[in-house]
């Protein structure tokens, strides 16, 4: 799959004149902050500076950026948040705050523009990120609250299943032997606590397996379940807030289950 880095296209008639020898990253940053002060709207800017972006990880002020999950799955809004740290002075703070911790858009853009704009192989990767990461952390909370709900409602004996632990429901296997596994494959051990980043790679890695052990209809129902506790949580309240439609049957057609 696509990486962000096979995304980046350089108009050649966009391009301006910037200092010799600037770096990739700091001429993205310097070209957003020229089209902003020139008049263009910050969030144009802004996916503008996201469809050239070429970094897939970085350290900035002993903090992680990791925008490429696993290796497919693109986390946008986090580079938005690292741009936008960058560029504090030209954007209203009211806007860019409603866009990382709302996900509202300042500027009415659909689906397809949206995809135009940060690329196809990014786009793609997006998609990636919202099913393979935010889907499938809804479905895990789902399942623990599937299992709470269950442990209350055998209050004179134990159900052998409310027993097994979320991890075991859906992937079949135990957090640890997870883990286990995890390291296998990747050569990446768990530690106890887990940086967030590191959690995003693992949740998308269990995603994978699912996708292999799972028969469709399991697949389906599971992801039937992700879907809705993402709309209880208003996490997809419009397609407007996540640059794409979320739902089963797209779902299906992209990964032909």
């Amino acid at each position: 799959m696509s990486t962000l880095a096979d995304a980046v296209e350089v108009e050649p008639e966009l391009v301006t004149p910037e200092p010799a020898g600037l770096p990739a990253v700091d001429e993205t940053i310097f070209r957003m902050r020229q089209a902003v002060s020139a008049g263009q709207h910050w969030f144009d800017a802004l996916l503008d500076a996201i469809g050239h972006w070429s970094v897939t990880e970085e350290w900035i002020d002993e903090r992680h950026y990791r925008y490429l999950v696993g290796g497919e799955a693109f986390d946008w809004l986090l580079l938005a948040e690292r741009l936008l740290d960058e560029a504090r002075d030209l954007v209203p703070a009211r806007e860019s705050d409603a866009l990382l911790f709302e996900g509202k858009w300042p500027i009415d853009l659909d689906d397809a523009e949206f995809a135009n704009r940060i690329g196809a192989a990014k786009h793609s990767a997006h998609l990636n990120y919202l099913y393979g990461v935010l889907v499938e952390e809804a479905l895990q909370l789902y399942v623990e609250e599937e299992i709470h709900k269950e442990n209350f409602a055998h209050v004179w004996g134990q159900d052998p299943r409310t027993q097994e632990g979320m991890h075991r429901r859906v992937y079949g296997k135990s957090l640890r032997e997870l883990s286990a596994l995890y390291y296998e494959e990747t050569a990446i051990m768990l530690p106890a606590k887990v940086p967030y980043a590191d959690w995003k790679a693992f949740t998308f890695w269990l995603f994978k397996q699912r996708l292999k052990r799972q028969d469709k209809a399991r697949i389906a129902s599971d992801t039937r379940k992700g879907l809705a506790q993402l709309s209880r949580m208003e996490l997809a309240v419009s397609e407007r807030r996540r640059g794409a439609t979320l739902g089963e049957a797209d779902f299906r057609g992209r990964f032909g289950v």
